[in-house]
């Protein structure tokens, strides 16, 4: 099973994208979903996570101008990104978070680029 994140693409600054990722089959026990972003020559970081229960966690970074929605049972994340910036520039992962047993799996990343 794979995770497929989809609608990356090239932006100005100040305009908005929005990020889908379901999987591929289904996935089982899962306890949270989430975006994480990686620019060029850092390391990987939170964007934001949303848990099965609907709880919501945002990196300062995304807070304010991003939302996570979608439904972990059915392996569904989104992510709404308005007044971009050109540091968030990076390419996008999705994630889930596996509690039986313990593991993660991620998707292969949708690149998201905010020109100035």
């Amino acid at each position: 099973v794979q995770l497929q994140a989809s609608g990356g693409g090239l932006v100005q600054a100040g305009e908005s994208l929005s990020l889908s990722c379901a999987a591929s089959g289904r996935i089982f026990s899962v306890y949270s979903m989430g975006w994480y972003r990686q620019a060029p020559s850092k390391e990987r970081e939170l964007v934001a996570t949303i848990t099965s229960g609907g709880s919501t966690n945002y990196a300062d970074s995304a807070k304010g101008r991003f939302t996570i929605s979608g439904d972990v049972a059915k392996n569904t994340v989104y992510l709404q990104m308005n007044s971009l910036k050109p540091e968030d520039t990076a390419v996008y992962y999705c994630n889930a978070f596996l509690y039986q047993p313990k593991g993660e799996i991620w998707g292969q990343g949708t690149e998201v680029t905010v020109s100035s």
